[in-house]
């Protein structure tokens, strides 16, 4: 059973973009958090989050967290999404939770409109399945403790598995994740999940997310020798959005 990809906004800071502009007048101010919070107008808002993000003043960005659930993903997308150090995460168990058929995998774009490959590929998922259940089953008869039984068998599961995870980043981490992830440079899984998070988090606070996205869409690439030559344009990226905005999250 092939998945597909859900991501939801589950919490975020209260007010954030009125939390990170207080924190940002703040160090220039006599006033108190509280007071800056509730007297700044929405223009100030917004203007001095722009002067943040433009003069590279990104740790006011820090106190403003967002979290997002996300299924539907392969166990190879989770392992990029958990490099990117300075968030939390908190991962479906392969330990404590059973695999089944049900729970589907991923499949490439590419080996999917194969029927070739997609035969290959499916044929190897049903035996790895296959041998996971015989695995559980063989453990079950010896009368291991479940737990004991399914991390060993997990072993067999291969990176296409699905997986569920729970993700919160600061704004500024989501900042630097959409850079680095929304660039087509980046394998084709994470970057639809980094544009997915993105749509969701721009709804919620345009401003702290104003300019957000690769490197190429605002200025020079910055991949170097490494650049794939064909630079996002406005114009594509807001096709997307609209696209993104039709579903229901």
């Amino acid at each position: 059973m092939s998945a597909t990809l859900n991501v939801t906004l589950l919490s975020h800071t209260p007010e954030p973009e009125r939390a990170v502009a207080a924190a940002g007048r703040l160090c220039y101010s006599s006033s108190t958090a509280a007071q800056l919070k509730e007297e700044m107008s929405e223009d100030e808002v917004s203007r001095l989050i722009r002067l943040l993000i433009q003069s590279g003043h990104l740790s006011a960005l820090e106190h403003a967290s967002f979290t997002f659930g996300v299924d539907g993903i392969s166990r190879a997308c989770s392992h990029q999404l958990v490099r990117h150090r300075l968030a939390s995460y908190s991962q479906q168990s392969q330990r404590y939770v059973h695999f089944s058929d049900a729970d589907g995998f991923i499949i490439p774009p590419a080996i999917e409109e194969d029927p070739a490959a997609r035969e290959v590929f499916l044929d190897a998922v049903r035996r790895a399945t296959e041998a996971y259940d015989r695995l559980v089953e063989l453990g079950r008869e010896r009368g291991l403790e479940k737990e004991k039984i399914q991390e060993d068998a997990r072993f067999v599961l291969p990176n296409a598995a699905e997986t569920r995870i729970v993700v919160t980043m600061n704004a500024r981490e989501l900042r630097h994740f959409f850079r680095i992830r929304c660039c087509r440079r980046a394998q084709w899984e994470i970057n639809r999940l980094a544009w997915r998070m993105r749509a969701l988090a721009v709804r919620e606070a345009s401003h702290l997310f104003w300019k957000s996205g690769p490197s190429c869409l605002y200025g020079k690439c910055q991949e170097g020798k490494m650049t794939c030559g064909e630079e996002y344009t406005l114009e594509e990226v807001a096709e997307m959005e609209e696209w993104m905005e039709s579903i229901e999250w």
